[in-house]
């Protein structure tokens, strides 16, 4: 019964350490959302550690943005691809129907736009290879990483209210009294035993962003060159082409262009339409003289006050 008694007490304290340390943890939760001022030397022994944070979310952010900017690049130079393609396409077919050297002319060049867009479309290859590494390098290192920072986060929290309590529990503290002394001591080891596995995530932490940085260095380095060798084989046929049909065609004389139709037609539409506001600009002041003649058929001394001008047009219409 003695040793039962003493069991029950024994659980019993325990579940009051056990809510004393949420009670403490929680506190120091609502301190972070809240943006309370934390002690400034325990936030200061983190520095080091918050950098590290700040380098691992530009790495998840800036390779989100790479990933979504891949996809639109792919996408444009598909489209370029087709348009460059049914150009050339367009240039051959009329090309047939025209025997002279500019005909001749639109097939060669017709022949090196097909060819341009069948080379860019090689780019493809090492973009979408790009695309693939960075999808896997985001879906497994990165999401590796941020599970050991959550693990890490939660380990400091764990730690920094463990450092409330021993605070609190230290203002109460009196020397003379053994069963505050023990409850600091076992406060105190609490806090020994939060911050050994919050020294633990924390080198985790950072061991795994400085790899999670070189290897993001790596990947792209070897992606990019690639990618660059690609374009410059690109180019440098691209160029040779061009440069081929410029010197072939080079003592051809210019193209002058005939005026169109259409705007001829719509200056004489305008003209046509001015005119006719004219006409009716005319037959409003005819109309306006005749009512003045009027009256001055009645009163012949107004037309002593005309001007020379009106007085003519008056006789004109008369």
């Amino acid at each position: 019964m003695y040793n039962s008694g003493q069991l029950c007490a024994g659980e019993d304290r325990s579940m009051v350490s056990r809510m004393q340390k949420k009670f403490w943890e929680t506190k120091q939760v609502l301190i972070k959302v809240t943006g309370k001022k934390e002690d400034e030397h325990v936030v200061a022994s983190d520095a080091e550690l918050d950098a590290k944070l700040e380098i691992f979310h530009s790495i998840q952010t800036t390779g989100s943005e790479l990933l979504k900017i891949i996809e639109k690049y792919h996408q444009a130079l598909n489209a370029l691809s087709l348009e460059e393609n049914d150009f050339g396409l367009h240039l051959k077919v009329h090309a047939q129907q025209n025997s002279t050297r500019a005909g001749k002319m639109m097939k060669v060049t017709g022949n090196a736009l097909c060819s341009s867009a069948g080379q860019r479309l090689a780019l493809c290859a090492p973009l979408s290879r790009l695309q693939q590494e960075m999808d896997t390098f985001t879906n497994r290192a990165v999401s590796d990483t941020l599970l050991t920072i959550n693990q890490m986060e939660k380990a400091r929290t764990e730690y920094r209210g463990a450092l409330l309590w021993m605070k609190d529990v230290s203002q109460e503290l009196d020397p003379d009294t053994y069963k505050q002394m023990e409850k600091f001591r076992k406060v105190q080891i609490q806090v020994r035993s939060t911050k050994s596995h919050f020294d633990k995530t924390k080198m985790d932490v950072c061991q795994k962003v400085d790899l999670l940085g070189a290897s993001r260095c790596n990947l792209l380095s070897h992606s990019l060159a690639s990618y660059q060798t690609t374009l410059l084989h690109f180019w440098k046929r691209t160029a040779h082409l061009m440069s081929e049909i410029q010197e072939e065609f080079q003592e051809m004389l210019p193209y002058t262009p005939a005026y169109l139709k259409a705007p001829k037609q719509n200056c004489e539409q305008a003209n046509a339409e001015n005119t006719d506001s004219c006409e009716d600009d005319q037959l409003e002041d005819n109309h306006m003289l005749l009512a003045l003649q009027g009256e001055t058929l009645n009163n012949p001394e107004a037309i002593s006050g005309l001007n020379p001008c009106a007085k003519g047009r008056i006789r004109s219409i008369e």
